[in-house]
């Protein structure tokens, strides 16, 4: 019988070596519950980073993939696919979208938001107007565009020359934006709420000042909410807490409830810049993928999934604050519903792997930042036992 050494010792051998790694082999899920392949379970308040917001093999969506499975796994864009245009119906109906391109993960939809921002823009004021500001600190995927994009200088070593016409604002600062304004900017693009960055919640009024500002200033306004959409944040997107919306939306992450797929949502009028032949994706949105979306949406559209966020949210914070009463090397927490991050004075990566040794699966983010983005199915009692290993291990501190 393999063991966990023995898989790892495999893949140190033959898997590029782009991840630090933890000494966990996965083998099976269940609920907020993953089971490694030694048979040893752990309560997982990281989801996938996110993705599993539905929880592990959840059944709605394992039934749809099983069904679909043998039905038809792929089928070139070239043709009409009836799962993808009924999952591109449903983000429609529930967001300010016209239309939806579909691709295989949020760095594909950054890229695909990219392109159509300086598309729409050429063919409307010409190709000077190329420029797109975006937030320090922010994450936009790997992609050499979209670390181009990105305002982290520790994504970007080692490979410039970075592509051309991106420029940074400090995240929340609306002068500091205005200020990076220029007759070559065509777009402003963000995180309505960092998650990679550090979990940063914008002050009040900024992402409405953000909208007036691309109003005024004819930009388009691009909402990256790969982490932060689809119910995580206590409405099915971000933007909604605002009463505003972007032109363009990028999602991925949990639109399928693992499995991958990615999605560019847009306006009428700025979908239009993609006519045939500018952009297209070989995987993006095929049967397989696209029939998992669609269980997945209609599942946190009518089994209670965000309310249950709300409501857990709210516990989960109070949780947290009273561990922070408790322990002064807790500086912050924040964030919104099922993403919440706990500022540290201290370096956050050896409670990292001390919590995954006791069965907690969290991550920590920016250096001192621990991130926790549990499924949105996860209940008080999952959560109660996830303060008890935290506090644990804060007390040995």
């Amino acid at each position: 019988m393999s063991t966990s050494e023995n898989w790892i010792d495999r893949g140190l051998t033959h898997v590029t070596k782009t991840y630090g790694r933890y000494p966990l082999v996965a083998a099976s899920g269940e609920g907020c519950w993953l089971t490694d392949i030694d048979g040893k379970r752990y309560l997982d308040f990281l989801a996938g980073v996110a993705v599993n917001s539905l929880g592990h093999c959840h059944p709605k969506v394992v039934a749809a993939l099983q069904e679909q499975a043998g039905k038809l796994l792929h089928c070139s864009n070239y043709y009409h696919i009836p799962q993808q245009i009924e999952l591109a119906e449903i983000i429609c109906e529930h967001s300010f979208g016209d239309r939806v391109f579909f691709c295989n993960s949020g760095a594909e939809a950054n890229e695909a938001a990219i392109k159509l921002a300086r598309k729409y823009s050429a063919d409307k004021f010409g190709g000077d107007r190329f420029e797109i500001i975006t937030a320090l600190d922010s994450f936009h995927g790997r992609t050499l565009a979209t670390i181009s994009a990105t305002g982290q200088t520790a994504i970007q070593a080692g490979f410039t020359p970075l592509i051309p016409g991106f420029k940074y604002a400090p995240f929340g600062d609306i002068q500091a934006l205005k200020d990076a304004i220029t007759p070559q900017t065509c777009a402003i693009m963000m995180e309505p709420i960092q998650g990679e960055g550090g979990v940063n919640v914008p002050p009040a009024g900024y992402l409405q000042a953000v909208r007036e500002l691309c109003d005024q200033h004819e930009l388009l306004l691009i909402f990256d909410e790969i982490q932060v959409g689809l119910g995580r944040t206590g409405k099915l997107f971000a933007y909604q807490h605002d009463a505003i919306e972007p032109d363009v939306m990028t999602l991925a992450k949990a639109l399928a409830g693992g499995p991958p797929i990615g999605a560019m949502v847009a306006k009428e009028e700025y979908a239009a810049a993609l006519a045939p032949g500018t952009h297209g994706s070989t995987f993006g949105g095929n049967p397989l993928m696209a029939a998992a979306g669609v269980a997945t949406m209609q599942t946190i559209l009518t089994d209670g999934i965000i309310e249950n966020c709300v409501a857990m949210g709210s516990y989960l914070l109070e949780q947290l604050q009273q561990l922070q009463s408790k322990y002064s090397f807790i500086s912050q927490i924040r964030g919104r519903g099922l993403i919440l991050g706990m500022e540290l004075t201290i370096a956050g990566g050896d409670i990292v792997k001390t919590a995954l040794e006791r069965g907690l699966l969290i991550n920590c983010t920016a250096g001192k930042v621990l991130r926790f983005v549990p499924p949105l199915i996860v209940t008080t009692a999952e959560i109660d036992q996830m303060i008890t290993i935290l506090d644990g291990i804060f007390q040995e501190l």
